[in-house]
């Protein structure tokens, strides 16, 4: 399960090549098994019961097995997206059971996942242990509708929220509030066992309670707050949920003096992983400059800020001194634009969107390439991790025949790179620390 670490980089790599490697060492510093052995607590006197939800949930679930004492008890199920079941490694015993489900728009075996992670925490003891793993796309993975909401309901809401422009923050907090599960419930109702959390970040400021809507987290948001962000967005509820909201029947565990023995222990984060590309950048002779590890807003517009710095750079201007990396992480939002009738949909995801509004702010700029790509090998709903910009995108494109500017309009950067062939495919990851963004200028 060790990977062999990536080549130091020299001066005659390809400049897509470098930005590839700088994003393969990103995922790497982020993978379970070289992050999980530091925060296993001791076995306990009872059972250790293994539950879990994410991208990253069947590689997280591997690492444990492979940690674990072969001779203590080790039971447990965990529900990841589908097709990101890593290859089991030979000789390693299966303790933990792995099933798959949806994300982002979450489905019958999402719900039925949930249900049966639910029912086995009956029965549980002081004795006992509860090991959580936790990672990116667990509030599409593990999803039990509140009372009076049905599956349907939870889907849609959920495709509403996704194409509203919502933050994470945001739509969490609604998703908290219509769970039975989300929001510290699945902790509540673990009681008495001690609960110990695993997680991998995906969001900016690596909260806790907003990482897959923190089922073993309290909660600090309320059901006001969800049904202001639901009225902010134009999101329709059923009416017997509005009136559950309003009556603050929803409401999620609030933080106190009992979840002190509840631990909660990040194991990979963004900046570790824009650490591990800065460093391999400055390995390679480059400065490498990190921007910010949690950076939001609309990807389009993103882009628009990263090219301007990436133009100061390449004229020896601002604060950035080529040759050199820029890099940056987070999870920007995708606001989908209306379309008149038979317009063709757009594809594409959070990193395509980002390149090409970075495509078109660059203006060619001689001297600058740059990658966006998601850690856990999907951008969006699609095939791709992301996209690369090269400083002949434009005029390629424009042998092709594609626009930008209307690529844009109809939010299908998918289109454009896939016309241009600088889609980037990398199959699913086993990890997920969001968005990863770089910038070669040379």
């Amino acid at each position: 399960m060790q990977e062999a670490s990536p080549p130091i980089p020299s001066p005659s790599i390809h400049p897509d090549a470098f930005l590839a490697m700088l994003y393969q060492a990103a995922v790497k510093r982020a993978l379970p098994l070289h992050n999980t052995a530091a925060y296993l607590p001791k076995p306990p006197k009872g059972r250790t019961v293994v539950l879990g939800a994410g991208k990253a949930g069947g590689a997280m679930a591997q690492a444990v097995e492979a940690l674990w004492p072969a001779d203590k008890p080790l039971s447990g199920l965990v529900v990841t997206r589908y097709h990101h079941t890593p290859p089991r490694p030979a000789g390693l015993p299966e303790r933990i059971e792995v099933v798959e489900a949806s994300h982002p728009v979450p489905d019958a075996a999402g719900l039925a996942a949930a249900e049966r992670i639910l029912q086995l925490t009956q029965g549980l003891t002081a004795d006992d242990l509860v090991l959580f793993l936790i990672s990116g796309g667990g509030s599409a993975l593990l999803t039990l509708p509140a009372d009076g909401l049905t599956l349907e309901d939870k889907q849609r809401i959920n495709r509403d929220l996704l194409n509203s422009g919502a933050g994470i923050g945001e739509m969490n907090c609604v998703r908290k509030h219509l769970s039975r599960i989300k929001g510290g419930r699945l902790a509540a109702a673990c009681a008495p066992a001690q609960v110990v959390t695993l997680t991998i970040s995906d969001v900016p400021g690596d909260d806790p309670s907003v990482i897959a809507s923190g089922p073993t987290v309290p909660d600090i948001t309320t059901c006001a707050d969800a049904l202001a962000i639901l009225k902010r967005y134009k999101i329709e509820v059923p009416a017997a949920i509005e009136a559950s909201l309003n009556a603050g029947v929803l409401e999620t565990p609030k933080p106190s003096a009992e979840w002190a023995n509840q631990p909660v222990h990040l194991i990979a984060t963004p900046q570790q992983s824009l650490d591990a590309a800065a460093e391999l950048a400055r390995a390679a002779g480059l400065n490498a400059y990190v921007l910010s590890d949690e950076l939001e807003g609309e990807s389009r517009e993103v882009g628009k800020v990263h090219a301007a710095l990436a133009r100061a750079a390449a004229h020896g201007k601002g604060p950035f001194q080529k040759p050199c990396v820029i890099l940056s992480g987070g999870e920007t939002t995708v606001t989908i634009r209306k379309q008149a009738a038979g317009t063709p949909k757009g594809r594409g995801g959070r990193a395509g969107e980002f390149c090409l509004g970075l495509a078109v702010a660059l203006q060619a700029q001689a001297g600058v390439w740059a990658i966006a790509a998601d850690t856990d090998g999907i951008d969006g709903i699609e095939d791709n991790a992301g996209a690369r910009v090269t400083p002949d995108t434009l005029a390629r494109a424009e042998t092709q025949g594609v626009k930008a500017a209307d690529c844009l309009d109809r939010n299908d950067a998918y289109g454009f790179f896939e016309a241009v062939g600088d889609l980037v495919v990398t199959g699913p990851t086993h990890t997920n620390v969001n968005d990863f963004r770089a910038m070669l200028v040379l």
